[in-house]
C-alpha cells in the first residue's frame, strides 16, 4: 500500500467523516490481497473500539413476497410470474417473533415485497403491536416493507416500531433509475428515508456493491450519503444476478463480488465509525464463511432466518440463497458456532440499539 492510501487509512481510522469522495474511491480501488486486508483490518480495530466483540442477532421473519416494484435485479419483482405468493398469517408472524425473543435474540427484522395498501398497513400495525405486547419494550422491531407514505409510517412507530430499513440501492440517481422501471422514484425513496428519520426511527439504509455500471466513484458517493443523511444501521449486499430477472445475463465475478461487498463494510465503518452494519446472508452465497469475513471487515450484526422452513423457498431475492432447509433452531445453533469462531460474542438478549442513533437523539437530532 502506497503512502497516500496509508495515511487515508490513518485519517479514516481517528476520526469519522475524515475521507473525501475520491480518498473513499481510491480506498474502493484496492487490489492487492495485503492492501486489502490493511483496510478491512483498520475497519475492524474501529468497530471493536465502538462495540466490543459483541454482535448482535435480529430474527429475520420474510413476512410476504408480494411486491409492487418490478425493479430489474429482484426476484420477487411483480412482473416475475414463476413466484408463488404468500402472506405469512397473523398468529404465525408473531409466533415466529416471540420465538425470535424467547431465543435470545434483541430483535425481529419483519421484511416483505412492498404493499402499500390500507389492508397491509392495518396488518402490519396489529402485527407491531402484538409483539411489542408479548415481548416487552427492551425487544427491538425492525420493519424492512419498503416505500410507504409518511402517515403510514407514523402509524407503525406509534404501535411500537423502533427501527426501518430502506435501502437507496444506489445514491447516484442515474444508476438507480437504469436499475429500475421508470415508475420507480429515486427521489420518492430519499424522501422516505427523510420522513422516517423526523418520526424518530433508528435509520437504516444501504445499497447494493458490483451493480451493472456501478463504479468505485459510486460506491464513495454511497458511503458518504449514508453519513450525510444521518443513517444509524446499513444492510448493503452484493449484486447476485436473478435468472428470473432482466439482469440475469449481467457480467458476474463471486469472488470479485465477494471482495468489493468486503471493502464497501470496510469503508462504511472507516468513514461512519458508530453505526450498525450488517454481515448479510448473500455473503453467504459467494463464499461458506462470506458473513463471518463481513465481521471481520467491521460489520457487527447478522439476521439468522427466523421464518418457518416452508416459506423460505418463495423468499428469493437471487438465487443460491443459504439455509432454505434449516429450521430457525438450527440456524440460531450455526451462527453462534461461526460468531465464536472468529473470536466474537453473541450479545445475547441485547437489542444493540445503533450508537450512533444513540449520540444523535442524545442532541436532539
Amino acid at each position: 500500500m502506497d503512502g497516500t492510501d496509508a495515511d487515508a487509512i490513518r485519517r479514516a481510522m481517528a476520526a469519522p467523516g475524515a475521507l473525501g469522495r475520491g480518498e473513499l474511491a481510491r480506498l474502493l480501488s484496492l487490489r492487492t490481497a495485503e492492501d486489502r486486508a490493511a483496510l478491512r483490518a483498520a475497519a475492524l480495530e474501529v468497530r471493536r473500539r465502538h462495540t466490543g466483540n459483541a454482535v448482535f442477532l435480529r430474527g429475520l421473519v420474510e413476512i410476504g413476497n408480494s411486491c409492487g416494484k418490478d425493479c430489474l435485479y429482484c426476484g420477487l419483482r411483480r412482473s416475475n410470474a414463476a413466484v408463488h405468493r404468500y402472506a405469512i398469517p397473523e398468529a404465525d408472524a408473531i409466533r415466529m417473533a416471540k420465538w425470535s425473543c424467547d431465543s435470545g435474540y434483541g430483535s425481529v427484522v419483519f421484511q416483505s415485497g412492498e404493499i402499500q395498501s390500507e389492508g397491509n398497513t392495518d396488518r402490519i400495525e396489529r402485527i407491531v403491536r402484538a409483539v411489542r405486547a408479548d415481548c416487552g419494550p427492551d425487544f427491538a422491531i425492525v420493519l424492512s416493507l419498503g416505500e410507504q407514505s409518511r402517515e403510514t409510517y407514523a402509524r407503525w412507530r406509534e404501535a411500537g416500531a423502533d427501527r426501518y430499513l430502506l435501502r437507496i440501492e444506489s445514491s447516484n440517481p442515474e444508476l438507480y433509475r437504469s436499475l429500475h422501471p421508470v415508475d420507480h422514484s429515486w427521489e420518492r425513496r430519499r424522501d422516505c428515508l427523510a420522513a422516517l428519520r423526523e418520526l424518530g426511527y433508528q435509520l437504516g439504509t444501504g445499497v447494493m456493491t458490483g451493480l451493472p455500471g456501478q463504479t468505485a466513484e459510486d460506491l464513495a458517493g454511497d458511503v458518504m450519503f449514508f453519513r450525510e443523511i444521518g443513517a444509524d444501521m446499513i444492510g448493503s449486499g452484493p449484486f447476485v444476478p436473478n435468472p428470473e430477472t432482466p439482469l440475469a445475463g449481467a457480467p458476474f465475478d463471486p469472488k470479485e463480488a465477494l471482495e468489493t461487498a468486503l471493502d464497501f463494510v470496510a469503508c462504511v465503518r472507516l468513514h461512519l465509525h458508530d453505526c450498525n452494519i450488517a454481515a448479510t446472508t448473500a455473503l453467504q452465497v459467494l463464499a461458506p464463511d462470506g458473513r463471518e469475513r463481513a465481521l471481520l471487515s467491521g460489520a457487527n450484526v447478522m439476521m439468522p432466518n427466523a421464518t418457518d422452513a416452508e416459506y423460505r423457498r418463495d423468499y428469493q431475492l437471487y438465487k443460491g440463497k443459504p439455509c432454505l432447509d434449516e429450521t430457525s433452531g438450527q440456524c440460531r445453533a450455526c451462527l453462534e458456532a461461526r460468531v465464536m469462531r472468529i473470536g466474537d460474542r453473541i450479545a445475547w438478549r441485547q437489542p444493540g440499539t445503533s450508537p450512533h442513533y444513540l449520540a444523535r437523539r442524545a442532541v436532539g437530532l
